[in-house]
């Protein structure tokens, strides 16, 4: 989607904001350092494990990680859609993409997480109406950062001779990075994304893959333009951790290679097991990469 050649950040890692600034700052700086292709943030008010927890707001956070890091790409994967006017978003995205000098994933999703829109009296349509918003807004963030002037009506947002200035640092966009799981979700994707990412066991993510492909088939979009990217949190299945030893990863990946998916974004693991991370990134991940291009 760029003008440029960018890097596929085909091993990433997603950290959760509920640490402190100063333990975020070392450590994105350290992933970077282990040869992360990607470093992202999930975008909630409070953990899903407990709203009692500290944490930082994703975008906001974001900005400051973007000044300490200099090659990986960054992103929130991916932005709610029910939080922010979608204008909004595409503004802190080209904020970003600069502080960022061009290394920004600009990742967006329909919202899902009921318990902090009701703690923020944020409202949570039922699911046609917040898949309708999600179409409009990546319709609106689309047309708004390709043009250097934008005026967009729908049913829920609107834009009105919006100029975007400055311009975003990757032309003619961020690639846009969409969180879809379901039909309806997955022909936007097939309309609209750089990459698609989703999560589930490798068997239903194969089915979703070729759903994927069949929809950009029937539009005549090149299914090969669209990135397959997975995601792994770390409470997703208990009975599987694939930090649990360099056996375990690369059957965890593998399984995943074999549904289709070319990128491949976990959680860290705990503290105690650092020193696996450190010999997946060393002696694993490089030639995966290579097989990844064959």
């Amino acid at each position: 989607m760029t003008e440029h050649a960018i890097s596929s950040p085909a091993f990433g890692i997603q950290t959760i904001q509920t640490w402190t600034w100063p333990e975020l700052r070392e450590r994105w700086m350290w992933f970077e350092s282990l040869g992360f292709d990607s470093l992202w943030l999930p975008d909630h008010f409070f953990p899903t494990a407990g709203r009692d927890k500290p944490m930082f707001e994703a975008w906001t956070l974001l900005a400051g990680l973007a000044m300490v890091t200099s090659r990986a790409r960054i992103g929130v994967l991916v932005s709610s859609n029910t939080f922010r006017h979608p204008a909004l978003l595409a503004k802190q995205a080209v904020t970003v993409d600069h502080l960022s000098d061009g290394r920004l994933e600009l990742g967006i999703g329909a919202g899902w997480f009921v318990d902090e829109h009701e703690v923020f009296g944020l409202d949570f349509p039922e699911t046609r109406e917040l898949v309708q918003r999600y179409e409009e807004a990546v319709k609106l963030i689309d047309g708004y950062l390709t043009h250097d002037e934008f005026s967009f009506q729908g049913s829920y947002f609107s834009l009105k001779g919006a100029f975007n200035r400055p311009p975003p640092v990757q032309r003619p966009r961020p690639p846009l990075v969409m969180g879809a799981h379901g039909p309806r979700m997955l022909r936007l994707v097939a309309r609209y994304a750089d990459t698609w990412n989703s999560f589930a066991p490798p068997g239903e993510l194969r089915i979703r893959n070729n759903q994927l492909t069949e929809f950009c088939l029937e539009i005549g979009r090149d299914p090969r333009e669209i990135k397959r990217a997975m995601f792994y949190g770390v409470n997703q299945s208990p009975e599987e951790d694939p930090w649990a030893s360099i056996d375990a990863f690369e059957d965890f990946i593998g399984r995943y290679q074999e549904a289709g998916m070319t990128e491949f974004v976990l959680q860290p693991p705990k503290s105690g097991q650092f020193d696996i991370m450190e010999r997946v990134a060393q002696d694993i991940l490089p030639e995966m990469r290579r097989n990844l291009l064959t």
